[in-house]
């Protein structure tokens, strides 16, 4: 007598639906929006695997672990497709159905795929997927498995949907600011002569999980983290914690990352430890007013690339230019330092987009001196403003300048 078969697919309605992060309202929004969208470009079914396009039109984020996954979106539905490591967490953190697959075939996660959009009855023509993310393998799979449609590129206009915030994005990006600034002042307190850089970040990163826990009850709990940096380890922006003790004198780097339910924002301010010397502190002051000039010019109707050529022209009075490191900020919304990038809103020479009301972005300079030059370290101020109607909106309340963060004299 033979074995009874195995499942390749589950249904796991394991618990009660949770909260999700936004309304239904809301997600019906960007749902609607993105259905237009769908139809303008004659797609039937949208077949996303990122991280940031799965969580934004599902509230579900994935934890890949070399499992892939998936949300089909049609013009009257739409279902996450999720690994059965997960079991039933997905149906209850999604918005929307879910189904399961299981490790049982290689080939389960396509059946998957195939299956959801049979029982519907859909029979697509045109799919779209994400071809700045989609690796080129799991493409040529869904080709095979849809031999008689068209993929066409979502990622794009997806894009371009989640670079203007609603209000409540708005709100949970203001709440994460003030968790980073509460991150701040803790990594802040926690400076001191001799103490490693790990430990400076484990206290940022313990205040401001604990805040996501009391302010977001109904949250996951995940990615929250602080790089904080010291000496030459303040060279690269996303240089991760070590063992190096602050040592008198230190240029020191605070970067606070709270995540709530995958929205990222962040803190960045120079410290010293110490008096600085004088070449540092003229440095420090060069950064800083470039931070502030770029708030000043965040407004809605300037494009990216008008903001970053002006602030280049400071830098180049001051013979700094080459010493930039990177753009001068970034939008906001569903990503982190493994997922997601709104790259049609950089403010970067090559990028034209206008900035418009709704969208939410940083101000950041940072320039790096070599070891062995005066003045050598680091140099980083970050800020977020929400774009308005007339102006933009410091949401970011933490102090910087020398003024403030010259410590242990």
């Amino acid at each position: 007598m033979s074995a009874p078969a195995l499942e390749r697919l589950k249904l796991i309605r394991n618990g009660e639906k949770a909260q999700l992060t936004f309304s239904e309202g809301e997600m019906d929004r960007r749902l609607a929006l993105l259905r237009k969208v769908m139809a303008e470009l004659d797609v039937e079914v949208a077949l996303f695997t990122s991280y940031h396009n799965v969580k934004y039109y599902s509230d579900f984020l994935y934890t890949s672990f070399g499992r892939p996954y998936a949300l089909l979106v049609a013009q009257d539905d739409q279902i996450t497709v999720s690994a059965n490591i997960d079991a039933g967490m997905p149906w209850r953190r999604g918005y929307g159905d879910n189904v399961v697959y299981t490790d049982w075939r290689r080939d389960n996660y396509v059946h998957a795929i195939q299956e959801a959009l049979r029982t519907r009855g859909l029979t697509p023509r045109r799919i779209g997927v994400e071809h700045d993310s989609l690796p080129l393998d799991t493409l040529r799979m869904f080709e095979a498995a849809f031999p008689d449609a068209e993929f066409s590129d979502l990622a794009q206009a997806a894009m371009r949907q989640r670079m203007v915030k609603s209000g409540e994005e708005i709100a949970l990006i203001k709440e994460g600011t003030r968790i980073a600034d509460l991150g701040g002042a803790a990594v802040r307190e926690a400076i001191a002569e001799g103490v490693p850089e790990y430990e400076v970040a484990l206290a940022g990163t313990e205040a401001m999980v604990r805040e996501i826990a009391r302010a977001f009850p109904h949250t996951e709990i995940r990615d929250t983290w602080v790089w904080f940096q010291s000496g030459v380890n303040t060279d690269g922006a996303h240089n991760w914690p070590t063992t190096r003790r602050i040592a008198r004198g230190d240029i020191l780097s605070l970067n606070c990352f709270p995540m709530i339910s995958g929205y990222y924002t962040a803190l960045e301010r120079t410290l010293f430890w110490g008096e600085p010397d004088a070449r540092s502190l003229e440095l420090w002051e060069i950064n800083v007013a470039v931070h502030r000039r770029g708030q000043e010019l965040i407004r809605p109707g300037v494009s990216c690339a008008e903001i970053a050529h002006e602030l280049n022209e400071i830098y180049r009075g001051h013979g700094l230019l080459p010493h930039r490191t990177f753009g001068y900020g970034h939008s906001f919304g569903v990503l982190s330092h493994y997922y997601g990038r709104e790259a049609g809103l950089e403010l970067r020479e090559d990028v034209d987009t206008v900035l418009e009301p709704g969208m939410v972005v940083s101000m950041e300079p940072m320039i790096m001196v070599s070891e062995g030059e005066p003045g050598a370290g680091g140099y980083r101020e970050h800020d977020i403003l929400v774009v308005g109607e007339d102006g933009a909106e410091n949401i970011t309340g933490f102090p910087y300048g020398p003024e403030h963060h010259i410590l242990g004299v």
